[in-house]
């Protein structure tokens, strides 16, 4: 049985053409009597191998910390850099294991972030906040180096939002210790929120950029968008939702409860339209806070949490069955040179 990480190496190595590998997917499509494009395909496991493997690996990595920390401060992310290192060099540049590939990626740069916060916890220097806003962005830029080198080397796709993350990591420290020296406020919670969100806005504009680079989605250039919109969705939701005062719990109003609700939809129809669901699940949480707290406010209270399950439950499951034709419907409407840059795969579907 080949999946769909097989075609898409098959066609990268050559192996097979382009116009082969669609013919393959449309006919399996067609056996199937359900379109395989709009399934967002990504690698994560090619078997119980990867998971027997990343348990393993895991067990491992951990013994490498706890040997680490009895020995010196720093010295337990050393080893556990090094040792995903070395692991890798097998498992993911021989093998091309998918999950243990992801695991050792984190572990890695983890562990060379890792390095200066156990010095620093262990010696507990008194610092301005400022001055920790500063080493914060410094650990940011340190993370965003290990995983170019480790992209450089593996090429992992989830590599790449692991630099985006560290270097939004360092932006938004820098701008947050500028601000602090410039207002004499030391407290960074007024401006955090918009650095966060202005972040995950650019992080979703280099997703996009992977993204239209491979709009029929064939090659790695797909998975490295993937997880890029990933690391966006949270950085975007998260901020809205905050100033819609959701994070209240029951102190929620009326207005932000349909603020959320209008913000989802919205979210939805981007979501349609770049044929990522990522932006759905990250908001997913705060809608089910709205719709929970309105069902309670039209005098549902006992029932309120088994609507709302039913009610988003309901409509997911139906965007996701008719998710080619609602998309295609949306394209359509949309400037001519817009939908080009867009992903074709389940246009081409529909």
């Amino acid at each position: 049985m080949y999946s769909e990480s097989d075609l898409q190496s098959a066609v990268s190595a050559g192996v097979l053409s382009h116009e082969a590998a669609e013919a393959f997917r449309a006919h399996a499509a067609g056996m199937r009597s359900a379109p395989v494009a709009d399934e967002e395909h990504f690698r994560l496991i090619t078997g119980f191998n990867d998971i027997f493997v990343s348990i393993a690996a895991v067990l491992l990595l951990a013994a490498a910390a706890g040997i680490g920390a009895a020995i010196a401060p720093g010295v337990a992310g050393l080893l556990v850099a090094g040792a995903a290192w070395m692991l890798a060099e097998f498992f993911t540049r021989k093998r091309r294991m998918a999950l243990p590939s992801i695991i050792l990626l984190l572990a890695f740069v983890g562990g060379v972030a890792a390095v200066p916060i156990n010095i620093l916890a262990e010696t507990e220097p008194h610092l301005s906040n400022q001055a920790s806003t500063m080493i914060g962005a410094g650990i940011g830029l340190l993370a965003a180096a290990a995983a170019w080198f480790h992209w450089r080397r593996f090429m992992v796709p989830i590599t790449v939002a692991a630099g985006a993350a560290g270097i939004a990591v360092t932006a938004m420290a820098l701008v947050v210790s500028a601000w602090m020296g410039m207002t004499g406020n030391r407290d960074p919670e007024p401006i955090l929120l918009p650095l966060v969100f202005i972040s995950g806005l650019a992080v979703f504009a280099l997703a996009m950029r992977w993204d239209m680079s491979d709009p029929k989605r064939e090659t790695r250039r797909s998975d490295v968008a993937f997880w890029l919109h990933l690391l966006a969705a949270p950085m975007i939701a998260h901020p809205l939702f905050n100033w819609l005062g959701v994070n209240e719990g029951e102190n929620i109003g009326a207005l932000a409860a349909v603020g959320v609700l209008a913000i989802y939809v919205l979210m939805g129809a981007v979501a349609l339209a770049v044929d990522r669901r990522a932006l759905l699940v990250s908001a997913l949480a705060y809608v089910l806070v709205a719709l929970t707290w309105l069902f309670r406010e039209f005098g549902m209270v006992e029932l309120n949490v088994a609507l709302t399950g039913l009610v988003i439950g309901s409509a997911l499951l139906a965007l996701s069955a008719f998710w080619t034709p609602i998309r295609s419907a949306l394209v359509q409407r949309l400037p001519g040179q817009l939908q080009t840059m867009l992903p074709q795969g389940t246009l081409a579907a529909a």
